[in-house]
């Protein structure tokens, strides 16, 4: 059973910084990873994806701020957050998809930015 924990988040001061991370079990022939989000009354977006090969794509609202990496040896995908805004609020979710085409989520893990 393919399983996605999450970790970091929590409430951080605007111009903070904060790092989520999410580790995957259960498989291990993974191809892109990526994080998305979804504020209050607002639908999933997406924040950032990574392919197996480490090519990177960015929602233009977090360019310049926001890096998205991954360990491949761990499964596991990172999202270093700089230079929060309070728009950045959200649940923040982890996504992979398989090399069999299939997608998985995480169950979302809180990011608050106070002004």
């Amino acid at each position: 059973q393919v399983q996605l924990v999450g970790s970091g988040g929590g409430l951080v001061q605007a111009g903070g910084s904060a790092r989520l991370s999410c580790a995957a079990s259960g498989i291990s022939s993974i191809n892109a990873m990526g994080w998305y989000r979804q504020a209050p009354g607002n639908q999933r977006e997406l924040v950032a994806t990574i392919s197996s090969g480490g090519s990177t794509n960015y929602a233009d609202s977090v360019k310049g701020r926001f890096t998205i990496s991954r360990d491949n040896a761990k499964n596991t995908v990172y999202l270093q957050m700089n230079s929060l805004k309070p728009e950045d609020t959200a649940v923040y979710y982890c996504n992979l998809r398989s090399t069999l085409g299939f997608s998985y989520w995480g169950r979302g893990t809180r990011v608050t930015v106070s002004s």
